[in-house]
């Protein structure tokens, strides 16, 4: 009795916690090639299996307490079992904690000592409310908001940094406000789950996956409009445009905890995110390469401006835009837009032109020769191209009309 105790523990203990650490584990991904299905599951049922994994480990514990199993075999799955739980369970809800509530933004006084001039920031803006985020700051929360929102709107950042991606949501689906965790990546863009429903959420698609609809023609969407995550116009600048752009705007820093354990907690969290996003940036191959889908048309780590209207999805690169006078005419999705860049204001905008001629010029207020335009919603700024591709394979690259 005792050797079947100590043995069917181990091996149950052991089977759940080794899937909790590949499927959760963050790092494990840069060895094994994780199964979105299998991640998916395992964040829907996280506490059960845990449960499951631990009352497993306390049966074999209890096995060899009643002169079951072997000591060598006993300490080696334990120092496992500890091992794939532990770590696992530390890096999702501590190394990967988020500010969704609780932000603290600044003045751009005070910004200025941790944020380079030239830095790329990411934007939201609501009635000349105007918050930035900058990739560093935004490396490890992943999530950024507070109670007071974006000119009482609330709307929180939400960042991959395997992505290279920034978007602004409204964080509630049909009136109900989503409790957003951070979980895991794959195919190089963050998942987030609603714990209030335990459901995972794709970052770049915005909506639950038990809401994804299943006959969707073309790109993947939800059921209806309104089972997504509203998104906000979100946009990249240079954080010293930022600064010409929006003189009283607030800007998110992450600042180092008082707590002396929790700050060298933080600090080795942040040196393992920033040695592997450091070569996501460098090396054509993706660091975690758990994608389903390949397009050579552009290189991988081709920075790309991506937009969706209904069933259609392009993106624009900076350059194409550069070389056409900053300004190109499209149609996307049935609707005219125009993608323009500011060189003054070193950004890059898609805007909604309802006007029914074509544009020639376009700043970044959305100032036009047709007049005010504005900012489309669904704009996706600055992310890797094989990200961009990998949700949206059917894109076009630099579309522009006939016209």
């Amino acid at each position: 009795m005792a050797d079947i105790l100590f043995y069917l523990g181990l091996v149950v203990s052991l089977v759940i916690g080794f899937i909790y650490f590949r499927d959760l584990g963050d790092v494990s991904q840069m060895l094994l090639k994780v199964k979105r299905e299998n991640m998916v599951r395992f964040m829907r049922h996280e506490n059960k299996l845990i449960g499951v994994g631990i009352l497993a480990a306390i049966a074999m514990i209890v096995g060899f307490a009643m002169g079951g199993g072997n000591t060598w075999v006993f300490v080696i799955a334990l120092v496992l079992v500890a091992f794939f739980f532990l770590f696992t369970y530390i890096w999702v809800h501590a190394g990967l904690r988020n500010q969704k509530d609780k932000a603290q933004y600044y003045p751009i006084d005070v910004a200025r000592d941790y944020i380079n001039p030239s830095a790329s920031v990411i934007v939201i803006e609501n009635n000349g409310h105007a918050r930035a985020h900058s990739d560093a700051q935004m490396l490890r929360p992943h999530l950024a908001g507070d109670d007071a929102g974006l000119d009482g709107e609330d709307v929180i950042m939400t960042y991959c940094a395997m992505a290279n991606l920034g978007v602004g949501y409204s964080p509630s689906i049909e009136g109900q406000k989503l409790n957003l965790e951070v979980l895991a990546q794959h195919g190089n863009n963050l998942i987030l789950r609603d714990n209030n429903t335990g459901e995972p959420i794709q970052h770049i698609y915005g909506f639950r996956e038990a809401d994804t609809d299943p006959n969707a023609d073309g790109p993947v969407c939800a059921l209806r409009p309104s089972l997504a995550m509203k998104p906000w116009p979100t946009f990249r600048m240079s954080f010293r445009a930022f600064q010409k752009a929006y003189p009283e705007g607030e800007v998110f820093i992450n600042m180092p905890s008082k707590n002396p354990i929790v700050r060298l907690f933080d600090m080795v969290v942040g040196i393992a995110f920033g040695v592997g996003i450091e070569r996501q940036h460098q090396e054509a191959a993706p660091v975690m390469d758990n994608m389903t889908h390949y397009d050579d048309r552009l290189p991988n780590k081709t920075y790309v401006w991506g937009a969706t209207v209904g069933n259609d999805a392009v993106c624009w690169t900076d350059d194409f835009v550069i070389e056409n006078d900053n300004v190109v005419n499209a149609n996307l999705g049935g609707r005219d837009v125009v993608v323009a860049y500011d060189p003054k204001f070193e950004s890059l905008g898609i805007w909604y032109n309802d006007s029914g001629k074509p544009v020639t010029r376009c700043d970044f207020w959305g100032e036009s020769d047709q007049g005010k335009l504005e900012r489309i919603e669904s704009m996706r700024p600055g992310l890797f191209w094989h990200v961009w591709v990998e949700f949206f394979q059917h894109t076009d690259i630099n579309r522009i009309s006939a016209s």
